[in-house]
């Protein structure tokens, strides 16, 4: 089974447009301001000394990169002369300043050359990894190959110093990335090369005696997955977005070579993320410290890590295993990322960013007590959004995430098409049918598919949906609702708020709820019911009204609800004098764009 790229996807009126449009006419441009500001642009010339400011850090490479993959899907079937002319300079940057043996990082360039491949904890490969995926996202969009010219070179290079001469100081890189981006080389010039070398690459992580030295803790080696070989690993471990990028070319080597083994290990990995190491919100990492999954069920709220990155990368995994196997487990969590985690990293302006997306926020602190705090160990995620971060990953991965969700939507076998996410549009396939998919989903649960070819349709049933109705008969499989050779098919997935419990063992959840609506996670924000929200419960009896937002261009929901008096004193014997109050409630990817408010995901229940 194969994805249907993003390109063949003309995707029209709808959350995910009016999404797209503010990413292609803001938001890559937002990141493109900063990143000039802050010399990631200038430092592709190659000039930097020693006293200069703006001094680059060894991952700008990565950052531009993944800007220039985000410009390419942006421009395809939309040219764009500006940004193009932008990233052409940059181009001219690296072909002008790469090493004649093919090498290129700025870092090692300007900042410390002649110590190239000698530090694993430097990116250098990751960097590299991104520059492949832009090179080819840009030749596809513009038809224009210079920069995978170049990184072809590179690429070949790679091989040399690490399958043939053996010559650097370790064997993978500390951060991963070049494995998937070596497959989609491997796909783009069919040159198996870069297949063996990312086979190289997987086969020796966690399997050599070059990356760490004999007295590395075990704990140190999982910070990014280097503890075990990858097919022995069964458990999420380490720097969440590492993990996720090697599960994602784990899971694409386990297709191409029909590898049961590797397959299986990312299976259960998988299952360990979405059964005890996720948020409710796709969020994946709970730990600020190296940024990592931790224990089963340790996802504390107000110290969420959670970072924006981390759940573009498990929407990535969650893809690459629905082409192995197609069952709604996947398709479900992808479902789960873009409507929650993985656009709540964004402002509703377009152009301000969360690196961490915590699932609650405590009293408004001021920063003289959050500095207390701090010295304490006890550092709180940042309340507003910002236009830029110092680590910057953030930005221009959601600039390429938002602009490639097509990819998300759809895929097909010999003889079946399968429709994974409901957005309103239109598919062009190979063989030049056309199927449209027509909703204002996630708004409403109605849908209508239309399909003018010779293939079979199977529709993802969503597992949060509880009643449905089809307009044909279908059969139902691994949560697919297959209904044949058909020309149209329409559906209603029944959607209500819905009160979601956490499991017993996830402590900061135990006794409190959450609301949903179909795919999307609410909360409540103290600009809308007032300080101190854990006075407030929600009555598991009361009633629901869900009502137009202009804000949010979704809808909020208000639910019936209970408030404590405030107390004044430290402690003071325990008097029930909650009164009724009505609790209003946003979706969760909108909170923060009001000012600093109090804001919880969780909810005392009565």
């Amino acid at each position: 089974m194969e994805n249907i790229s993003f390109d063949k996807v003309k995707i029209k009126k709808s959350m995910w447009y009016d999404l797209q449009k503010i990413n292609g006419e803001k938001t890559i441009n937002s990141v493109r301001n900063r990143f000039a500001e802050t010399g990631r642009f200038d430092a592709f010339k190659c000039d930097w000394k020693e006293g200069m400011d703006k001094k680059p850090h060894f991952f700008w490479d990565s950052d531009v990169a993944k800007w220039i993959e985000g410009v390419a899907y942006i421009v395809t079937g939309n040219r764009n002369d500006e940004l193009e002319k932008y990233v052409d300079d940059l181009v001219d940057l690296v072909e002008k300043n790469q090493h004649k043996n093919g090498y290129f990082n700025i870092f090692y360039t300007v900042c410390d050359p002649g110590k190239e491949w000698t530090q694993r904890k430097n990116h250098e490969l990751y960097c590299a990894g991104h520059l492949i995926e832009a090179a080819i996202a840009y030749k596809k969009a513009t038809k224009k190959d210079k920069l995978l010219k170049c990184m072809i070179k590179y690429a070949d290079y790679i091989y040399k110093v690490f399958v043939e001469e053996k010559s650097a100081s370790f064997v993978t890189c500390g951060h991963e990335e070049i494995e998937l981006a070596l497959v989609r080389l491997f796909y783009e010039t069919n040159n198996k090369k870069y297949l063996d070398l990312a086979q190289f690459f997987i086969d020796m992580r966690g399997n050599n005696d070059k990356d760490f030295n004999a007295d590395v803790s075990y704990e140190e080696r999982a910070y990014d997955q280097s503890h075990l070989p990858v097919r022995k690993q069964f458990t999420a471990e380490g720097h969440a977005v590492r993990g996720c990028y090697l599960y994602s070319a784990m899971a694409d080597l386990a297709k191409i070579n029909s590898d049961k083994e590797l397959f299986d290990a990312c299976k259960s990995i998988f299952n360990n993320i979405t059964e005890k190491r996720m948020y409710v919100t796709g969020g994946i990492g709970s730990s600020r410290i190296k940024e990592a999954f931790t224990i089963d069920y340790d996802l504390p709220n107000q110290y969420a890590y959670s970072e924006s990155c981390a759940a573009i990368s498990l929407a990535m995994f969650a893809n690459r295993m629905l082409k192995l196997e197609n069952n709604r487990i996947y398709s479900d969590i992808i479902e789960k990322i873009i409507y929650n985690a993985g656009i709540s990293g964004i402002s509703l302006s377009g152009n301000k960013f969360f690196y961490e997306n915590p699932l609650s926020f405590g009293r408004k602190l001021n920063r003289q007590e959050e500095k207390f705090l701090e010295t304490y160990g006890r550092k709180l995620p940042i309340r507003e959004r910002v236009e830029v971060f110092e680590c910057s990953c953030c930005p221009p991965n959601i600039n390429r995430f938002f602009a490639s969700i097509g990819d998300y939507i759809c895929s097909q076998s010999d003889d079946t098409i399968f429709i994974h996410q409901f957005i309103n549009s239109e598919i062009n396939l190979d063989d030049n049918t056309i199927l449209t998919i027509e909703t204002d989903y996630p708004k409403n649960g109605s849908i209508k598919i239309t399909y003018n070819g010779s293939k079979k349709i199977s529709v993802r049933l969503p597992s949060w949906c509880e009643n449905h109705k089809t307009s044909k008969k279908y059969t139902l499989e691994n949560g697919y609702m297959n209904f044949g050779n058909i020309q149209d098919v329409t559906m209603d997935f029944e959607m209500k708020p819905v009160l979601v419990r956490a499991c017993s063992k996830v402590y900061d959840d135990s006794g409190k709820v959450a609301v949903m609506y179909g795919p999307v996670v609410f909360c409540a924000e103290a600009v809308d019911n007032g300080d101190n929200l854990g006075d407030v419960s929600i009555l598991t009896d009361g009633n629901f009204e869900i009502e137009k937002d202009d804000f949010t261009n979704f809808y909020a929901i208000t639910a019936d609800g209970k408030r404590l008096e405030e107390q004044t004193e430290l402690y003071s014997k325990y008097i029930d004098n909650a009164r009724k109050c009505k609790i209003k409630l946003i979706p969760y990817y909108a909170f923060a764009n009001r000012g600093d408010s109090e804001m919880q995901v969780w909810l005392n229940v009565r």
